[in-house]
């Protein structure tokens, strides 16, 4: 049961997600088996009552919200939670005029503040001075993708934990099961013989209308997601989360889906974090592990400065509506732009700019036009039509997106 304290899940801007956050909000954004703000919403007492965000993103979110977007709520007192809480402590409190920050950042992590000190907080991103501030501690919220990788592994369970099905129960004779931690299976999704679910290093989840081919092997913790596919003989390693519909085959372990893409062929897939509306050709293969067994370090931008992530582990970032041809080869810690389209023999480098066209010619840029053309086309398969908003977003990133002289 909410209390009555209102809350406001913001996006202060301040976080560099890549090209997870092109076309959603960072509380929009996949970081287990739910978005940040789901899990905000699932381990904090209080009543969720709106979101907001910069203005660019302020049309697109507004057709997925479930609340008022850019508008203040009633109340004397409103509780803003940044959107890159990593795991909110439900038992933190807050009396009016205080906020949290994270020590090396001083970025917010939440406030209780008057509505109208808090709405001049959202609007500036500055606090008053008359707000008493403590500090949450280092790395409270995320800032890269490399670590919401680093962490899949924790909010996974937690994810499982906040909301479990409890009436869901294994199909009697379909599916082997091995291990302690908790396995649930919607009643609404289906499991066809001779599938593994393996949960002893880990919890699974099997949601609403699910379905798991023949052969394939799930291993906990994992989510498979609504209406997704898992194809025949696939092995879904640990610490993979699929999202909505969604078709997924070969090997994939590690990996984030946000929903909507497909990698149904054969293909390793490791230590990734996919967008939506992506398609992995027969055989695309990824790298997570250098030759080296050294640390990964990643570009999120082609001409943008080096990062250390600090994992050993570290496969591909992935944009929404990226394209790979058959065979592809991705190397360790690639960073793959919105829009782009893989067709190279070679590897593609490890920073792909957005709406980049890779061949063996060398590279160009996705005609707008074009690119709007097979983006519908893909999403009318899922029964998905982009709106005008969306459209919008595409051709600003787009322009945006552009090389300099183009």
């Amino acid at each position: 049961m909410f209390g009555s304290t209102p809350l406001i899940i913001f996006d202060d801007g301040h976080g560099e997600l890549g090209p997870m956050t092109d076309l959603r909000a960072s509380f929009e954004v996949r970081t287990g088996m739910l978005t940040t703000a789901e899990r905000i919403i699932a381990r904090r007492p209080e009543s969720p009552v709106g979101y907001w965000v910069p203005p660019r993103l302020a049309d697109l979110v507004r057709e997925r919200a479930d609340g008022p977007v850019n508008e203040m709520p009633p109340g004397k007192e409103i509780l803003c939670v940044n959107g890159r809480w990593r795991m909110p402590d439900r038992r933190l409190r807050f009396k009016a005029g205080e906020a949290s920050t994270e020590q090396d950042t001083g970025h917010v992590v939440a406030a209780l503040l008057p509505r109208d000190q808090a709405e001049a907080f959202l609007d500036s991103g500055e606090l008053s001075h008359d707000v008493t501030v403590t500090s949450l501690g280092r790395q409270v919220l995320y800032a890269y993708p490399w670590e919401v990788m680093a962490n899949v592994s924790e909010s996974i369970v937690q994810d499982i934990e906040a909301v479990r099905m409890l009436d869901a129960k294994v199909p009697a004779g379909l599916a082997n099961v091995v291990g302690a931690h908790p396995v649930e299976v919607h009643e609404s999704a289906k499991l066809y013989p001779n599938t593994v679910l393996d949960a002893e290093r880990g919890p699974i989840v099997v949601h609403e209308r699910a379905i798991i081919r023949p052969g394939a092997v799930i291993c906990g913790p994992c989510s498979i997601g609504r209406e997704s596919v898992i194809v025949d003989h696939a092995l879904i390693k640990p610490n993979t989360v699929i999202g909505p519909l969604c078709k997924i085959g070969g090997e994939v372990g590690g990996t984030i889906f946000q929903g909507y893409s497909n990698k149904a062929h054969d293909g390793h897939l490791g230590d990734s974090w996919v967008g939506e509306w992506v398609n992995f050709g027969a055989g695309t293969t990824n790298s997570n592990l250098l030759n080296t067994y050294g640390e990964v370090v990643m570009r999120l931008e082609p001409e943008g400065r080096l990062h250390r992530t600090g994992l050993t582990f570290q496969g591909a970032i992935v944009g929404d509506h990226v394209k790979f041809a058959i065979h592809s080869r991705i190397v360790t810690g690639a960073v793959v732009g919105t829009g782009a389209m893989i067709a190279v023999t070679a590897a593609p480098p490890p920073a792909v700019r957005r709406f980049g066209w890779l061949t063996d010619r060398g590279e160009q840029t996705f005609r707008i036009d074009k690119f709007i053309e097979t983006a519908t086309r893909m999403m009318v398969r899922r029964d998905q039509v982009p709106s005008d908003a969306y459209i919008d977003a595409l051709k600003a990133l787009y322009t945006a997106s552009r090389p300099k002289g183009t």
